[in-house]
Order: C-alpha cells, then sequence, then structure tokens
C-alpha cells in the first residue's frame, strides 16, 4: 500500500444538518456499527461518524443463523450482498450506556442513532428523551429495513406508506430537539413520495438507500434459498457494489425535484472508493454511509478513501465539499429533455486493439451490424472498422472491449440546434417551438 498524502488544501469536514463531522465518511448503521467496541475501532481509523445500530424496543430483536450470502464476480470478487439479520438484538439500556461512552471520548465525531419502533407515539416519546440524553449528535428514523421487521409493522412497511412517514417523523420533531433523518426504502415505486412526507413531517434530512428486497441465489441441490437457516431461507436486504446505480438514481431524483428541493441527503448504496463518494456528493449528497465495503475489507479502508477525495479536489481546485456538492443535479433531467440531435459515433484505435472480435460480435448479433470484420486474404490477420452510416452511439461496443480507451465515442458536428423530444416533429404529440419575431 502507498503512502497516505496528509498534506492537501481540501477541507473534508461537514455540517450536515447541524451535525458536524470531520470527514464525509460515516458507517452506515449496521453490524459494524453494533456496539462501542466496533465504533470506537471505527474512530480510530479515521471515520468521520457513524450511525448506531438501530435500537428499538425492550425486548431487544432475535436474530437467527445463518444470515448473510453473496453475489460473487471473477475471483470470488463480492458484487452484491445480502442479509436477513434484524435490529440490535442487545438491551436499549446497554446501548445508551455505551452510546453516551463513546460520544464523551470521541466529541468531535459524529454519533447518529437510527431508531424502530412500532407506530404508536407513545413508544417515540418515550425513547427520543433517552436517546437525546446520551449526547448523540442525531436520530436515523430506520423506515427501510426490508426483511423481519416489516412483518411486525415497522421498518419498510412504513416506509412504504408516506402518511406513516410523515406522521412519525412529525413525532420525533415534537419530542426531540436533535436532528432528524428519515432513512428511506428503495422498495417503493417513486422515491420522491416518501422524501415529500418526511419533509412534510419537519425532516431535517433524508438517507438513502437502505437494502433492497432480494434471494442472492437458490441451493440446487437442497432446493433452498441462501443464507439458509435450518431447510427454509427468506428474502433479505441487498447492498454492495451492484446497487450503486439505484442508489444513484433515487439520490438524484430526490435532490432534483422541486418538493424536496434543499433538502440534506446522506447517500448510501455501493460506496466502495472515494471516487463513488464523490459521485454520491455531486448528486447532491451532504455525507455518505457506508457498510458493505467495510464489513468486506475492514475499517482501515477510510484512510485511502479520504486521501483519494482530497487528491481529487486539489486537482480539481474545491476548497470544500460544498464547492462540488450538486454540481451534476443540473445535468440529469427527464429522457424528453435530451437532445436528439447530438451525436457520437464509435472509433477503434488500431494500434491499441488486440483483435478478439469482441465488439464486432456484440455489435452484429444484438445491435446495429455497424463493425465490419476485414480479414487479410494473404495474412488471414483480422481487422475491425466502424461503419459510420451504421452506427448509432449505442457505445455497447465501447463497453464489451477489453482494451480500456481503445473504443472511444466521438461527437459529430451535426450542424443541427438542441432539440428535445417535446419538439421533435417525429414526436405526434411534439410541442410547436416559438419561432422569432
Amino acid at each position: 500500500m502507498g503512502t497516505i498524502d496528509t498534506h492537501f488544501r481540501a477541507d473534508l469536514s461537514v455540517d450536515f444538518c447541524g451535525i458536524k463531522a470531520p470527514n464525509p465518511f460515516w458507517l452506515a448503521s449496521a453490524p459494524p456499527t453494533d456496539k462501542a467496541y466496533n465504533v470506537i475501532r471505527a474512530f480510530e481509523a479515521g471515520w468521520g461518524g457513524v450511525v448506531w445500530k438501530t435500537l428499538g424496543e425492550d425486548p431487544p430483536a432475535v436474530n437467527v443463523s445463518s444470515r448473510y450470502s453473496a453475489i460473487y464476480g471473477k475471483n470470488r470478487e463480492v458484487l452484491g450482498f445480502n442479509n436477513i439479520e434484524l435490529i440490535t438484538d442487545r438491551s436499549l439500556d446497554i446501548n445508551l450506556r455505551e452510546i453516551t461512552a463513546v460520544k464523551e471520548a470521541w466529541p468531535d465525531r459524529a454519533i447518529v442513532v437510527s431508531l424502530m419502533l412500532p407506530c404508536e407515539e407513545h413508544y417515540w416519546a418515550d425513547i427520543l428523551p433517552k436517546v437525546e440524553a446520551t449526547g448523540a449528535d442525531g436520530i436515523e428514523l430506520n423506515f427501510g429495513c426490508p426483511h423481519g421487521m416489516p412483518e411486525r409493522g415497522m421498518g419498510a412497511a412504513v416506509g412504504q406508506v408516506p402518511e406513516y412517514v410523515q406522521m412519525v417523523t412529525s413525532w420525533c420533531k415534537k419530542h426531540s430537539r436533535l436532528p432528524v433523518i428519515v432513512k428511506l426504502t428503495p422498495n417503493i415505486t417513486d422515491i420522491r413520495q416518501p422524501a415529500r412526507a418526511a419533509k412534510a413531517g419537519g425532516a431535517d434530512a433524508v438517507s438513502l438507500i437502505n437494502t433492497i428486497n432480494s434471494i442472492t441465489s437458490i441451493d440446487l441441490d437442497r432446493m433452498v434459498a441462501l443464507p439458509t437457516v435450518g431447510t427454509a431461507s427468506t428474502h433479505g436486504g441487498y447492498c454492495g457494489t451492484a446497487v450503486k446505480p439505484i442508489a444513484l438514481n433515487m439520490v438524484a431524483e430526490i435532490a432534483r425535484d422541486p418538493a424536496t428541493q434543499g433538502l440534506p441527503i446522506s447517500g448510501i448504496g455501493g460506496i466502495n472508493n472515494w471516487r463513488d463518494a464523490a459521485e454520491f456528493i455531486a448528486l447532491g449528497a451532504g455525507c455518505v454511509q457506508v457498510c458493505t465495503a467495510a464489513m468486506l475489507h475492514g475499517f482501515g479502508i477510510v484512510e485511502q478513501m479520504k486521501d483519494g477525495l482530497a487528491r481529487w479536489m486539489d486537482s480539481k481546485g474545491y476548497r470544500t465539499l460544498a464547492d462540488f456538492s450538486g454540481k451534476a443535479v443540473p445535468n440529469t433531467t427527464d429522457w424528453k429533455y435530451l437532445d436528439m440531435n447530438y451525436k457520437v459515433i464509435a472509433r477503434i484505435d488500431q494500434d491499441a486493439c488486440i483483435g478478439c472480435g469482441k465488439c464486432h460480435i456484440a455489435c452484429e448479433d444484438t445491435s446495429h451490424q455497424a463493425i465490419a470484420k476485414l480479414v487479410d486474404p494473404a495474412s488471414g490477420a483480422r481487422r475491425y472498422e466502424v461503419i459510420d452510416a451504421e452506427c448509432v452511439g449505442c457505445n455497447l461496443c465501447e463497453i464489451t472491449c477489453p482494451v480500456q480507451s481503445c473504443i472511444t465515442m466521438v461527437p459529430q458536428q451535426t450542424g443541427m440546434p438542441y432539440m428535445n423530444w417535446t419538439q421533435d416533429p417525429r414526436n405526434p404529440r411534439a410541442e410547436k417551438v416559438p419561432t422569432a419575431a
């Protein structure tokens, strides 16, 4: 591992809805934040904050064994991670005492306490003063857990009903002075609806995404899904690298929704490195939460995250996170507003090409037959060239090519002005474009 350079101009500190932390990298509410031992190790490693694993009513939840499964790529790289673990299985008193002690020992780090309780106001009114007494910086309402707890009327069962989201959020604002972060479930048709409800209830911020309902695989010998508990299994919560595109889209949907404009967002989902974090921040996140990457690689990954983000910010001239937070939001729009006259064509770098033919096979079999296979009759050498007139700029060849930057998509000068689908004469419902007087 290379030396970590600590001499940067970039300031990674955050003030997220009034919660201050030395950097935007927080551990999400999950097994890594289950108890003081883990959290102290995380702070010693350099994490800026944690969301303490979800607290509930006593007696605490009871978990099963086994709990995790995964989807693997090459060399057993974990692409997606599935879990059926519930909220904390330790007593409320033990958790509260440990939160108090850790916050006293680490006053500069953010400690947010995740909560999940039945949808009756008295439960929330009872626990909130106890949490506030720990010195915690904020609370996160777990409205996203997709397994086990929804069967009891909690978790995603609340997050899928905007009226419940607003109701419980308003109770928490009524009974606590701490910032209230609402954690949203992705297991819903339109993520904007619960986000709007959270804001209407007085939420100081939202965090997303929680895990996605999933069954990762089936043991075809035993005919049961993984993870297997005895002779049966159940759906769990899916997270890790595979969910990042879904998470980015949902963060963007909230960031560009006029009804939730300006609502602070904590980004969660598939964050493995500094670049992933920067992408979430560019789409409007004020901080990010990490779980799966820490579980797979340990708490030490945060140093490379901080180092990489600071180096990139320095290279771009960004002094603070606010300098680029949300900068990608104005460039994220509905399909109908994309430029119909924009055109790109694939170009193959013949010096870099290894002649594998993957681009030709992909285009010939499944796309637009726009890459010709040329064979030298004398030597038998293969060469692949783009047929410009047939290329629609779909990017498939670039994606399938095993050599980075061998195939590039080159913008073409069409000589035509911007025109979106609402203006396109090929659209039977096109709007008339105003003409100059």
